[in-house]
């Protein structure tokens, strides 16, 4: 009854819910928190919230209660339990913690959680408000039409995975990591650490040539998987290291030719013109 996505506030990614069956969405606390604070470290983030939730329930505050717990994916691609709220229980979460992100933040959410019902109604909007984002974090036009390619291969991918009895979370994250570390010789978690990431999305920090060498991996695990008819996570993880290792000959030519390697620690972190990635 819900699906699962990330939201961007700023430069933070901010992991959410939605709950189809309550019509509306729940977000992380902790990644709502590391906004407030502006903590890049996720595990400083973490251990303030801890330290305010035990504050707010020795004052007997409702917040606290109001927060459930969901399984969302955390860092290192496994689905784990987490601290979600809704927004009205955000809304007074922040006035805990002084912030002067507090009132972006608040009209972020206040936008933000009502967003998924005009999708539902007009698919477009969320398509226009990725391109958007980007265009606010400076990325090129050429970039973002990248970027969108890549996510449609993506989208292709995963509604497969979705028909042929691989679950959503978990098993959707080892298949991702299975084609990256063929094709790109890294893992995502070290792909993530050579970029200097920590919560950002890596996709969102990645260079035209690793956008179209992630979206091959993708589009020929995806033909590979429907020729043979893959069925469940053992048969997909044989058409994941074959895609991937299909885009990997193409990136090992192509350094080959150019001299250039094509994973790089170059990223978006402080604007494009500072990285210059191309």
């Amino acid at each position: 009854m819900t699906d699962k996505e990330l939201a961007i506030f700023e430069d933070y990614n901010i992991r959410r819910e939605y709950n189809k069956e309550k019509e509306k969405w729940y977000f992380s606390v902790v990644d709502v928190v590391q906004v407030l604070i502006q903590q890049k470290d996720f595990q400083t983030a973490r251990k303030y919230w801890n330290k305010l939730r035990e504050r707010l329930q020795k004052e007997g505050s409702q917040v606290v209660t109001n927060c459930h717990r969901l399984k969302l994916i955390a860092e290192d691609g496994k689905m784990r339990f987490t601290d979600v709220a809704d927004v009205e229980t955000l809304l007074r979460l922040i006035q805990s913690v002084p912030s002067p992100k507090a009132e972006p933040m608040k009209i972020w959410l206040a936008r933000v959680g009502y967003e998924r019902m005009q999708e539902i109604t007009d698919p477009e909007k969320s398509l226009n408000r990725a391109r958007e984002n980007w265009q606010k974090h400076g990325r090129s036009e050429k970039w973002i039409q990248q970027r969108m390619m890549n996510q449609e291969t993506r989208n292709k991918l995963t509604d497969y995975w979705s028909d042929h009895e691989v679950r959503s979370g978990q098993e959707f994250a080892i298949l991702t990591n299975i084609i990256h570390e063929e094709w790109a010789e890294v893992s995502i978690k070290d792909h993530k650490k050579l970029k200097n990431l920590e919560n950002q999305n890596l996709r969102d920090h990645m260079s035209e040539a690793e956008l179209i060498f992630t979206a091959l991996a993708e589009l020929s695990t995806r033909q590979i998987a429907e020729t043979v008819e893959a069925t469940g996570l053992e048969q997909n993880k044989i058409a994941g290291r074959e895609g991937g290792g299909i885009a990997k000959k193409a990136k090992l030519q192509l350094e080959e030719k150019t001299g250039k390697k094509i994973v790089t620690e170059k990223n978006y972190l402080g604007g494009e013109n500072i990285h210059k990635l191309k």
